[in-house]
């Protein structure tokens, strides 16, 4: 079952659907009617602006909700699902806020990103010590349909996750719109731009995950003393573009533990 059906919601349930799992055996709550319409249309399921007692029948809930959200929708929700195990994918949300609020401590903790819209997320975990090994293989067997997976053991490093692959695909997006305008700007067509910055970032990452050298290496093999790729690193390197980028980051595991102070409280 899922509480919340937006877009990491429909990322697990088209996961699901995808590896054979029906629509009738996946109950979403959601309370938008909007949304609800999207759900019908896209995948047939039927879900409930309320919660109600077909949820006592789940192995495992789906918390795919706002931060700011999180704590109405507990409780709203929880009493319906107390022998559930428990799956968050909310942001800066930490497991004992949420141990608190539904009264249990099988809680695993995600960190998703978009790319799992089209199978192709990465999504980091933390489980509380109280989840069994086979109960993190269901959690593991649900985020798999949609990309990868990373553990961390330390509940800290869900927000680094955040700050690094949850937010991680607008630093991309950003970068391509950016690629996009510097080529419209030198007279290429903006979809012939666009083309070349997706497909540059494509063939560099697969690249790097098939290389065994580092990002480093790889970057200074290109980086001809003189060359075209020299201009345009030492002009990123003169305006301190890798530290600020490093910054940014910094800042974004900041936010996430901002959020957890201010919208965990038990």
């Amino acid at each position: 079952s899922l509480i919340g059906g937006g877009n990491i919601g429909c990322a697990l349930i088209g996961g699901l659907m995808s590896s054979g799992v029906r629509a009738d055996k996946i109950n979403v709550v959601e309370s938008h009617e909007p949304a609800r319409q999207a759900l019908k249309s896209k995948f047939g399921i039927d879900s409930m602006s309320h919660a109600n007692d077909i949820l006592h029948e789940s192995d495992m809930v789906v918390w795919a909700v706002k931060p700011q959200n999180f704590k109405e929708a507990t409780e709203l929700n929880s009493r319906f699902t107390p022998k559930a195990l428990h799956l968050s994918v909310a942001a800066g949300i930490g497991t004992q806020a949420i141990s608190q609020w539904i009264g249990s401590n099988r809680i695993v903790r995600a960190m998703p990103n978009t790319p799992a819209l089209v199978g192709r997320g990465m999504t980091g975990l933390f489980a509380r010590p109280e989840v069994t090994d086979d109960e993190r293989k269901i959690v593991e067997n649900v985020i798999k349909t949609t990309g990868k997976l990373l553990w961390v053991d330390d509940e800290s490093k869900i927000d680094t996750v955040t700050a690094m692959s949850g937010s991680g695909p607008a630093y991309v997006f950003l970068f391509l719109e950016a690629m996009t305008q510097a080529g419209t700007d030198m007279g290429l067509t903006p979809d012939q731009a666009y083309e070349l910055a997706i497909s540059t970032f494509e063939g560099a990452s697969e690249l790097a995950r098939r290389s065994d050298e580092p990002a480093k290496i790889l970057r200074e093999r290109v980086t001809s003393k003189g060359g075209t790729t020299h201009a345009a690193i030492s002009h990123m390197q003169d305006k301190k573009i890798p530290e600020h980028f490093v910054c940014a980051l910094k800042k974004a595991e900041e936010r996430a533990k901002e959020m957890g102070a201010e919208f965990g409280r038990y």
